[in-house]
């Protein structure tokens, strides 16, 4: 079962999550949360697999709330945010903070269910739109940092190139058929990759193989 704790100030909101992800028969909604500060509070107490986190919410905001979740060792919980097409701009800070993912608010139940396991399961969730605004993002803040270079050295050259391509958008499914390999294969490198670079899953690796220059936008 993958546990959720679904984090909106609007009980409406909460509720109408709570029904969808409870008819599904591999998803449990473990608790709620009105605020940041709650959500961070509940996800240290229910230890849940994935947070659905909205981003406007009061006492402490969603990317507050994210940043502490995701840099906690006593909480393993992936952060799944919750926008509208106009907050777009708090996409670049989202995934900074470790956010694993984006969901509109307005989505339907099954792509809801879809989205916790896609998260749940230690893949980016990163519509087009969400990767262009990303991508934009990388190119207005310009040159590489140092610190993060320098941690690419103890890649493989293979690790590398699997690497380059998660940070292209790439599926395990479309980079086992681009460099020939089996999926599980894939898998396993993406794995060490995460492991090596101290990365939770796909969306910091994306971040990273930007912020380290090793991807540049226009490539």
């Amino acid at each position: 079962m993958i546990r959720v704790l679904i984090a909106d100030d609007q009980g409406m909101v909460r509720t109408g999550f709570t029904v969808f992800l409870s008819a599904q028969s591999d998803i449990e909604v473990v608790g709620e949360a009105a605020d940041g500060r709650q959500a961070v509070e509940r996800a240290a107490q229910l230890q849940p697999d994935v947070v659905l986190m909205d981003v406007r919410m009061p006492v402490m905001d969603g990317l507050q709330a994210t940043r502490l979740i995701t840099s906690r060792d006593d909480i393993s919980a992936k952060v799944l945010i919750l926008t509208t097409f106009d907050l777009d701009d708090y996409v670049y800070e989202a995934l900074r903070a470790g956010a694993s993912g984006f969901l509109l608010k307005d989505a339907s139940a099954v792509q809801l269910a879809e989205a916790v396991r896609v998260v749940a399961d230690g893949d980016a969730l990163l519509a087009p739109a969400v990767t262009r605004r990303l991508i934009h993002e990388f190119a207005r803040l310009g040159e590489p940092r140092a610190p993060v270079t320098r941690r690419l050295g103890q890649l493989t050259e293979r690790e590398t190139e699997v690497l380059v391509l998660v940070a292209r958008g790439l599926s395990n499914q479309e980079i086992a058929a681009k460099l020939v390999l089996s999926e599980q294969t894939v898998k396993t490198h993406v794995g060490r990759m995460l492991g090596k670079l101290g990365l939770r899953d796909r969306a910091q690796a994306i971040v990273h193989a930007y912020e380290s220059g090793l991807v540049r936008p226009g490539d």
